[in-house]
């Protein structure tokens, strides 16, 4: 069955069988990449804007190499130096893209909704690659790949998000996502992080990691966004790695094996110890892996409709 929608802007409200057939899909473009000539053919011909108004590293790479891998051409657009610059509008900029018959385009903006308007004025299909504080859909699909790789399954998992979920469009993702396909999804952080509300998504609220910690088979961890201003919502780094950073000695005294994850990129010794990102139960380099197969599933389910 292909997917019901043209576009992936983000995980609410997706159903349940688009997420499997995702999953399932990227299961097929991870063998492809662990052979010696890791490309096919299925987007030979396409043509794919990558859009990125916002800096971008894993992300911006990841689908550069899942639309070569796929043998599609790429088109890279980044703001700064041009037309933007010079106050040309969005809608503007993507049309006149699209007037260059281009197939698809991936979005990264700073702000939230901009994909959705997007895909309003184009006839392409639109990827969200992760818009303001609202959803990153590719990253929470990586993100519950590894889980199920790692673990087996999603269903019935207790999945804690730990960190800056106010600034965090992972975490929404992450529990649009999850909470779909079956897992327990709770947040841990400090309250000034926590948006209001935030339980009628259907998450659990903890303010102390070591009394969730116990209980938990996933970690995932956000980054301290301080280019949005997050180091104003604890009193200093020091008390914050005390009451939330992931630590050996942390995780041992939970008497559990814990999978941890983090999106990257990494702050070391603020959100993680660098022992426990490199440790045996870290995720975070097959999450990196993960992330072009699963890409190669979206780009090749949207180009198929």
């Amino acid at each position: 069955m292909p997917l019901q929608s043209r576009h992936l802007l983000g995980l609410d409200g997706m159903p349940r069988q688009d997420l499997q057939l995702i999953l399932d899909t990227a299961v097929s473009f991870r063998e492809v990449l662990e052979r010696p000539i890791k490309k096919v053919p299925p987007l030979q011909g396409k043509t794919i804007a990558n859009m990125f108004f916002e800096n971008s590293t894993r992300t911006r790479l990841s689908f550069e190499l899942a639309e070569r891998r796929l043998s599609a051409d790429v088109l890279g657009f980044q703001s700064t130096g041009s037309s933007v610059s010079k106050g040309e509008t969005l809608k503007d900029t993507a049309r006149n893209i699209e007037a260059m018959k281009v197939d698809m385009v991936v979005m990264r903006h700073f702000a939230s909704g901009a994909p959705h308007y997007l895909s309003t004025v184009i006839e392409g299909h639109v990827i969200n690659a992760g818009d303001g504080s609202h959803e990153h859909p590719t990253q929470a699909l990586l993100d519950m790949y590894t889980i199920r790789e790692k673990l087996g399954r999603l269903e019935d998992l207790h999945v804690c998000i730990v960190g800056d979920i106010a600034h965090s469009r992972v975490a929404r993702s992450n529990i649009y996502g999850l909470r779909t396909m079956g897992a327990r999804v709770s947040v841990c952080g400090p309250a000034t992080m926590i948006p209001r509300e935030i339980e009628r998504m259907g998450v659990e609220v903890h303010h102390h990691l070591d009394d969730v910690l116990p209980h938990v088979d996933v970690l995932n961890v956000l980054r301290i966004q301080l280019e949005r201003d997050a180091g104003r919502l604890f009193p200093s780094i020091r008390e914050y790695h005390a009451m939330y950073g992931i630590t050996r000695a942390r995780l041992e005294k939970a008497g559990r094996a814990v999978t941890i994850m983090h999106p990257g990129p990494i702050n070391r010794d603020v959100e993680l110890s660098s022992d426990v990102a490199d440790g045996e139960h870290s995720v975070i380099l097959q999450q990196v892996l993960n992330g072009v197969a699963v890409r190669m599933a979206v780009l090749y389910l949207l180009s198929s409709k």
